[in-house]
């Protein structure tokens, strides 16, 4: 083919696929913005049950080295209580989907949560010696994470503004108005309360840091 009859050919398809694009035929736009309205409802709404799905302890648990931080969290007043009220893993481990940024963080998370899947074909924390050897650092990433978005997964139930002083202990509220004093953010405060409590490894770890600084 010369050159002369290739140039032709390309002259011949532009003009016409310009064309079409300027001018759609109208039935067939109506069925594109049907498709592409039913098509968003279903990958959105399959994405967010997706979401719902895997955010159950039930699905956590699935994980069997997962049951040595729900054990220790079913101990604990965040398990249950006088009132009755609950938390589950998700509540505290995974943003919730208040407002569009949450939704992106959620996502964030979901994706993040790969690195538990290798762990867990790796054995990284299957027994309860491996997942103590590992604990101090798990629970750091996840205090620098609360730390970073202003402890929000605790603000979703516990909010200074709507705290009752007169149903407090002293201790408390002198503790919670400091913290509001001075700009503090729950998990400064409040690490351990839901699992095995190891922040005092960590003010060790500080210590020892700064000796040899």
């Amino acid at each position: 083919m010369t050159d002369s009859q290739n140039n032709s050919d390309t002259t011949s398809v532009e003009p016409s696929l310009v064309k079409r694009l300027k001018s759609p035929p109208q039935c067939s736009m109506l069925r594109m913005i049907v498709v592409g309205v039913l098509g968003g409802v279903i990958i959105w709404g399959g994405l967010n049950m997706g979401m719902e799905y895997t955010n159950r302890s039930d699905f956590c648990m699935s994980c069997h080295e997962m049951t040595i931080p729900f054990e220790e969290l079913k101990k604990t007043v965040h398990y249950k209580n006088r009132s009755g009220t609950t938390v589950q893993c998700a509540d505290c481990h995974v943003a919730s989907s208040k407002t569009p940024t949450d939704y992106i963080f959620k996502s964030f998370q979901k994706i993040m949560a790969a690195r538990d899947v290798v762990g867990h074909i790796k054995g990284t924390v299957d027994t309860p010696e491996k997942y103590d050897a590992h604990r101090l650092e798990m629970a750091k990433r996840v205090w620098d994470r609360m730390k970073e978005r202003d402890s929000k997964e605790c603000r979703n139930c516990h909010n200074f503004a709507t705290m009752d002083p007169e149903k407090q202990k002293d201790r408390s509220v002198v503790k919670h108005e400091g913290a509001i004093e001075d700009g503090k953010t729950c998990i400064d405060c409040h690490k351990g309360i839901a699992h095995k409590a190891v922040h005092q490894l960590l003010e060790q770890e500080q210590g020892a840091a700064k000796t040899e600084g």
